[in-house]
């Protein structure tokens, strides 16, 4: 059975074979253990990190803040391409806003949850590495949220990859956190059992292998190119470019 009208995409394809994984590959080592973020989402930081429980003020904040901006930036009927998706919760949340859309992971788990609660949705969900989305239909829009593409190690590919789906110019969306996110952070990760180990001017470094960076703006202009910046709160960017 198909959904939204995407050739190729059926109900289950995280039944396939495993992608090869477009998150951030950079391997640390700890304890003898060769660790990295593909590692720690696999046993299950999505689901701590989208638990309120979890979630400083500031983060909430952030995370409303974030998802009533792409609503009033993504006019109605837009099909999108969510890179990273996860669990599927912008998508869904949009669902009613956007027209037949798409998301994909390489975590089958979160994919398996995104099928699950998008039963009776216009959007559709599958499992792929975002440096090489197989698809070819292009796409209104392309997005990538709340510090996903800040996770990714090669995110030149993955933009190259938003780019050739959604090629017209500020139709791709990302979400990335500033340096002032540093202390919000901290205590997010802390909390989901991840201290944080170390803060360079590029990222944050946590137990478990789990890394995640910040942007200036001079910097992420500088990786985008042209485009246009939002500040969400005061701890996060939204580029369109």
């Amino acid at each position: 059975m198909q959904r939204a009208g995407w050739p190729g995409i059926d109900r289950a394809p995280w039944l396939g074979a495993e992608p090869s994984i477009g998150r951030a590959a950079d391997q640390r080592t700890s304890g003898g253990a060769r660790l990295n973020n593909d590692a720690v989402y696999a046993q299950g930081l999505l689901g701590k990190a989208l638990d309120p429980s979890t979630q400083p003020a500031v983060i909430r904040s952030f995370l409303a803040q974030e998802s009533a901006l792409i609503r009033d930036l993504l006019p109605p009927r837009t099909r999108v391409l969510d890179f990273g998706c996860g669990t599927g919760r912008h998508l869904i949340a949009l669902d009613g806003h956007l027209g037949p859309s798409v998301g994909f992971d390489y975590e089958r788990a979160s994919v398996r949850e995104a099928h699950i609660a998008s039963a009776a949705k216009a959007c559709e969900f599958f499992v792929a590495d975002a440096t090489a989305v197989p698809l070819a239909t292009p796409f209104d829009a392309a997005i990538c949220l709340t510090n996903t593409w800040g996770t990714m190690s090669n995110k030149g590919q993955v933009l190259a990859e938003m780019r050739r789906l959604s090629p017209s110019a500020g139709t791709r969306l990302i979400t990335v956190y500033s340096a002032s996110s540093v202390d919000a952070r901290r205590e997010w990760y802390g909390n989901m059992g991840h201290a944080v180990l170390e803060v360079t001017d590029r990222e944050v470094v946590a137990e478990g292998g789990f890394s995640s960076e910040h942007f200036t703006e001079e910097r992420l202009r500088g990786l985008l190119g042209p485009c246009e910046l939002y500040e969400i709160g005061e701890i996060a960017y939204l580029a369109t470019c």
